[in-house]
């Protein structure tokens, strides 16, 4: 049985100039923090909170592979914790394949906690785009 995808919401991100960490064990490591997000979607609106957001991203044989950590603040109020791991393959198309996870104690957004996202996107220069959708 094929999964099937409903929108979910649009994420528009501006991110810092990357702090590269250098080659490690695990590849060359950068760190880009979220300096503004907005998500927009029917059933998910909202914004980045705080200053505690950022993409780690590990380049090692030819893919880079993301982990994103970021806390939301909806239109109304609730927090979400989101996070997502991802990849994109260097010298590629330039999509980036993600699959966001939410967390959160707010009952009007509970439904959040069971669903899995995925999603495609795209960095030009400091601007990310994200589409996200939910799997069903």
């Amino acid at each position: 049985m094929a999964p099937e995808l409903r929108p979910l919401c649009t994420m528009d991100a501006t991110l810092a100039e990357p702090l590269v960490v250098g080659e490690g064990p695990g590849g060359l490591r950068s760190i880009y923090e979220v300096l503004q997000a907005t998500i927009e979607g029917e059933r998910l609106r909202g914004s980045i909170k705080g200053r505690a957001a950022a993409d780690w991203v590990t380049v090692a044989g030819g893919v880079a592979t993301l982990d994103v950590r970021a806390t939301l603040e909806t239109h109304d109020g609730a927090l979400v914790f989101v996070q997502y791991r991802g990849r994109t393959r260097i010298g590629g198309d330039g999509t980036i394949y993600v699959a966001p996870l939410f967390e959160t104690a707010d009952e009007r957004y509970a439904w959040l906690n069971a669903l899995q996202a995925i999603g495609t996107g795209r960095l030009e220069g400091t601007n990310l785009h994200y589409d996200w959708f939910e799997v069903v």
